[in-house]
């Protein structure tokens, strides 16, 4: 019989292998996913490694928006004290209802003792946000007003108000941090604006009804979805306009998007449709899609590009897909009409 000879060499560059695969699972894993529930209060908290929600922070009135610190230190989230309007209650009944502007505001939570630390001012009923890329200034649509607020952190002061396309909603600043973009629903338009200054450097018209927006990893283009031309549009920033749309068959609703970590795969929640699509960027094909919920809003993806997690406002639950398989892996209980989603750093408690 033949012997196995083991080389101490071979052994080491096993162990070095293995180790190095435990580390990058664990790397892959540590992070928490966090879900702002608009009619219950509060942000649920969801441990990926299990997928159970392991506890909930009471924020304040309507949490809509949410973002998290690079560093995970910090959790932010819209709060509006504006009454909410189902899509059947006609504008002038809805106009009736009183709102609470003093609940209006950005809750800034400390994620390690996992409790609000102050409230920010966020203009007149803020509903989605982003932070700069060098975490000082909060960028912030205003839907009632049509405004755009910028907000320093430090500071806590209102630097700018300005105004934008109506009903503004998806927020997102670039990645070199030079302008921010908001999407104007009423006016199916995108609002550029200069990040420093706070001065509107111009529009651009996309489909009708833009919901969210975001970047591709270079910033040389945004991605806008226009939910009532079920449709997504690519605007290159370069020249400012639409290059290219997506187009998604009819009764696709396009609202959350997100990103694969290389560019290459954009998913899309689609409200009403209950769906997800999972499209080929550059090609624009529609590979795959997957049922998860009643009106997925809220979308985003694990820091490995693995796992893709939407909030289900009507079922009260997170989803969570597998996106190689792009099938519905768990469904999360979280608290009432979850609206946002987000990747956040794990940190010691």
């Amino acid at each position: 019989m033949l012997k196995r000879h083991w080389f101490p060499g071979i052994r080491s560059v096993t162990k070095v292998l293995i180790l190095s695969l435990m580390a990058t699972q664990v790397q892959a894993d540590d992070y928490l996913v966090y879900a702002s529930n608009e009619d219950s209060n509060e942000l649920s908290i969801i441990n990926p490694d299990n997928n159970e929600s392991i506890g909930t922070i009471a924020v304040g009135k309507r949490p809509r928006g949410v973002r998290v610190s690079p560093d995970g230190a910090k959790i932010y989230v819209a709060l509006s004290g504006s009454p909410k309007c189902p899509p059947s209650m006609p504008d002038s009944e809805c106009e009736k209802l009183i709102a609470d502007k003093t609940a209006d505001g950005i809750a800034v939570i400390d994620a390690t003792t996992r409790k609000v630390e102050r409230v920010l001012p966020g203009g007149s009923d803020p509903e989605q946000f982003d932070i700069s890329p060098d975490q000082s200034r909060l960028f912030i649509a205003n839907e009632d007003q049509g405004t755009a607020t910028i907000v320093d952190i430090a500071s806590g002061q209102v630097v700018k108000e300005l105004r934008v396309g109506r009903e503004p909603e998806g927020v997102k600043a670039a990645p070199d941090g030079n302008v921010f973009l908001v999407t104007g629903e009423s006016d199916h338009d995108v609002s550029i604006v200069d990040a420093r200054s706070g001065e509107l450097l111009g529009s651009v018209k996309v489909g009708l009804r833009p919901r969210d927006i975001i970047f591709t990893p270079d910033g040389r283009q945004a991605i806008v979805s226009a939910e009532a031309s079920h449709q997504v549009d690519i605007i290159d920033m370069a020249t400012r306009a639409v290059v290219r749309t997506i187009k998604l068959q009819e009764g696709v609703l396009p609202m959350g998007l997100a990103l694969a970590p290389d560019g290459q795969i954009l998913y899309v929640a689609n409200g009403r449709a209950k769906t997800v699509s999972k499209i080929d960027y550059q090609s624009g094909a529609v590979l795959a899609s997957a049922e998860v919920g009643p009106r997925p809003w809220g979308i985003a993806l694990s820091p490995d590009g693995k796992r893709l997690y939407t909030a289900n406002g009507p079922s009260n639950d997170v989803t969570v897909i597998d996106t190689e398989t792009f099938t519905v892996s768990e469904r999360i209980p979280v608290g009432k009409s979850p609206w946002g989603v987000a990747i956040g750093k794990k940190l010691p408690q």
